[in-house]
């Protein structure tokens, strides 16, 4: 992100007296009387122009003192933070309506739960600044719909395009842990973890539960399960154990107040104490302002000394 300054702005405060005083210390000319007019040279109009030069000749002097600056402000790719994958559940069931009572998230608009859990879900990958996401949509069977990384504004578009039914009707809770796994092959963070959403049991797969837990203990991944829906609708005592058996935590929600509230507490329980280091580089362009008052000055000089 490009954008222009001046690194010593308060330089600019000396415009104020100085332009006062040339505008109110003038000179006391003593009056000279002379009845050949038509001797003198110097036009009015030029000498007009010449305050003004040499009042532009101080306003270049601030600005150069002030030193101008183009700022090129980026972050870097990978702020080595966490590295956290979101596994959504895009079954059948989840295109059942009904889940935002109090319009939390609806906005008057009649969401599904899959429609409700994209909306929650991208609001906190954005404040996961430090860390980098992916997301993993299972069905019948699973993908990686974007791999980890740390460009937010992506993941947030390719989890947009997503629609329930894309990975068939059931749920392959066993195969939405084990592409979660997956995601991590090239991943160098110290802190992994996957957060599984489900409103329904497993039921569909060629990956079980047991196994894909597993694969994320030997791979040091933590597993947050969050239960959505009407209790009894997802299996509680599965996500409790898968959880608990990974090292993460269990959660319920039943609408999307509640969810939103399970995003929050995860956000909290997992937040990221590395802080990153923004990197700015700087053009200076002081160097025009007091080219341009040199120019003006040799001009000045070079016409007082025609006189």
């Amino acid at each position: 992100m490009n954008y222009f300054s001046f690194e010593y702005a308060y330089f600019i405060l000396l415009l104020l007296p100085i332009l006062y005083c040339m505008y109110k210390c003038r000179e006391m000319m003593k009056p000279i009387y002379f009845p050949h007019l038509h001797f003198l040279s110097a036009k009015k109009s030029f000498i007009k122009l010449e305050r003004l030069l040499k009042v532009l000749i101080f306003v270049l002097l601030c600005i150069a003192l002030s030193s101008p600056i183009v700022v090129d402000k980026f972050n870097p790719l990978n702020r080595h933070g966490k590295d956290i994958l979101l596994s959504i559940d895009g079954s059948g069931s989840m295109n059942a309506s009904g889940f935002d009572m109090e319009d939390e998230v609806s906005r008057g608009e009649r969401l599904s739960r899959f429609e409700i859990a994209k909306v929650i879900a991208s609001d906190f990958i954005y404040k996961r600044e430090s860390d980098n996401v992916g997301v993993v949509l299972f069905g019948d069977f699973a993908f990686i719909a974007s791999p980890i990384t740390y460009e937010k504004e992506i993941v947030v578009d390719m989890l947009s395009y997503l629609s329930h039914g894309m990975a068939g009707q059931n749920t392959a809770i066993g195969e939405g842990i084990a592409y979660g796994v997956r995601a991590f092959k090239h991943s160098k963070a110290k802190s992994k973890l996957i957060i599984l959403l489900t409103d329904g049991e497993h039921n569909s797969g060629a990956v079980s539960p047991k196994d894909a837990i597993e694969l994320a203990k030997e791979q040091g991944i933590k597993i947050y399960t969050i239960g959505m829906g009407n209790r009894g609708e997802a299996d509680e005592a599965l996500l409790q154990k898968i959880a608990s058996e990974s090292g993460g935590e269990f959660f319920y929600a039943t609408s999307a107040k509640e969810l939103q509230e399970v995003y929050e507490k995860i956000d909290e329980l997992e937040s990221s104490k590395i802080k990153s280091r923004e990197y700015l580089l700087k053009d200076y362009y002081y160097w025009a302002a007091l080219l341009l008052a040199s120019a003006i000055l040799l001009f000045l000089l070079y016409r007082e000394a025609r006189r």
